[in-house]
C-alpha cells in the first residue's frame, strides 16, 4: 500500500497562478479554476493507482507561529479570487471523498508531517509520497520509505536526494533553515550564514546545540574549509536563541489525532453531495470521472468522517 499526501495549498496556488488567462467561473460567478484544477489533478492521481489520499490546506494563513515570530508569512497581499478557493476546495475534495485536513491552529505542513508519522508506524504502508517541494517537508523524508514528489521538476526526493539537495541530514533540516532562512515562511535567518556554510558545518555537527560557539573548538577541518568560520561562530554565539526560535518555526509539530488509521485515508468514491458541487462548478466531467472510476472500483461509503469543513458554498447558490 502507498499513501499519497497532497499540499492542497500549494496545489492551489499552483493551479490558480497556472490557469490566470483561463477564468473560469461557478454558477453564483466565483472564480473556480484553480479549484477545478486541483480536483481533477487528484483524480488523476486516483486514476493512476492511488488508493489512499490525504489532502492539507491551510484553512487559515495564519498559524501559531504568527504569535513567535511578527515576519511569520500571512494571507496578507494574497489575490481574494484564490483566498475564497480555499473553503470552496476543502468542500468540493470532502464530497469528492478524498480525506480532507483544513488547518487552523497549525499548517497543512504540519498536517502533512503528522499523517507521515502515522502512516509510516502501518507496517502494510510500503511508501509515503509527500506531494510537495516545500523544504521544511525535507525533513520528513526517510530512506527510500518516506519521500518527497515535486511535481514541478517532476523529482522524487528520498534521504539521499535530499542530503544531495541540501548537503545535510533530513533531521537536520530545520537547523539548516534557521541558519539560511526561509522567506516563503516570512524569517530571515542569520546574517553571514549562507546554503553551502550552514550545509558543511551541520553535517558535521548535525544540530545547533552541537555547534561550539568558538570557532577555535571547531573540527579543524570545518576550519581550514570555511574561511569565514570565526564571523558564523561569532554570529551564532551572540544570536544563538534567536536560531533556536527560527529552528522552531521551521520545526513541524505532529498531531497524532489527525487520523486513528491509516484506512482512513482510502478512497471512499463520491458522496451525493458531489453531484451537486461538480455542477456548481460548472465542470460535469469532473463528475463522470468519479463516477466511473468508483463504479470500476467498486467504491462503497466507508463510514470515514472527514474533519470539519465549511459550510456548503453550493446551498447558497440555489
Amino acid at each position: 500500500m502507498e499513501v499519497h499526501l497532497v499540499d492542497g495549498t500549494y496545489e492551489l496556488f499552483r493551479q490558480f497562478f497556472g490557469q490566470r488567462h483561463r477564468s473560469r467561473q461557478a454558477t453564483d460567478g466565483t472564480e473556480v479554476a484553480a479549484t477545478i484544477g486541483v480536483l481533477a489533478s487528484v483524480l488523476t492521481m486516483l486514476e493512476e493507482g492511488a488508493t489512499h489520499i490525504g489532502v492539507a490546506t491551510d484553512h487559515q494563513i495564519e498559524s501559531f507561529r504568527n504569535d513567535l515570530w511578527p515576519g511569520y508569512k500571512t494571507g496578507e497581499g494574497v489575490d481574494p479570487a484564490l483566498l475564497a478557493q480555499f473553503p470552496l476546495l476543502e468542500e468540493a475534495l470532502a464530497a469528492l471523498g478524498v480525506a480532507t485536513f483544513p488547518m487552523v491552529e497549525l499548517e497543512a505542513d504540519d498536517a502533512l508531517c503528522s499523517l507521515a508519522t502515522i502512516a509510516k508506524a502501518d507496517e502494510a504502508v510500503e511508501r509515503v509520497l509527500i506531494w510537495t517541494p516545500d523544504k521544511d517537508l525535507g525533513q520528513c523524508v526517510e530512506g527510500e520509505r518516506v519521500v518527497q514528489v515535486d511535481r514541478r521538476n517532476k523529482a522524487i526526493l528520498d534521504e539521499g536526494a535530499v542530503r544531495a539537495k541540501f548537503g545535510v541530514a533530513p533531521a537536520s533540516i530545520p537547523d539548516w533553515l534557521a541558519l539560511v532562512g526561509d522567506s516563503a515562511d516570512g524569517f530571515p535567518g542569520l546574517a553571514g550564514w549562507g546554503k553551502q556554510s550552514a550545509a558543511v558545518v551541520l553535517a558535521h555537527y548535525g544540530h545547533l546545540e552541537a555547534i561550539p560557539d568558538e570557532a577555535s573548538e571547531w573540527d579543524p577541518g570545518l576550519v581550514a574549509r570555511l574561511r569565514t568560520a570565526p564571523a558564523l561562530a561569532l554570529r551564532l554565539a551572540e544570536e544563538r536563541q534567536l536560531a533556536v526560535l527560527f529552528r522552531h518555526l521551521a520545526t513541524l509539530q505532529v498531531d497524532s489525532s489527525l487520523v486513528a488509521a491509516v484506512g482512513e485515508l482510502a478512497w471512499s468514491g463520491p458522496d451525493d453531495s458531489f453531484v451537486e458541487m461538480a455542477a456548481f462548478l460548472g465542470a460535469p466531467q469532473l463528475l463522470e470521472r468519479a463516477e466511473r472510476l468508483s463504479a470500476q472500483l467498486g467504491c462503497r461509503e466507508s463510514g470515514r468522517t472527514s474533519p470539519a469543513v465549511p459550510s456548503s458554498r453550493v446551498a447558497k447558490a440555489r
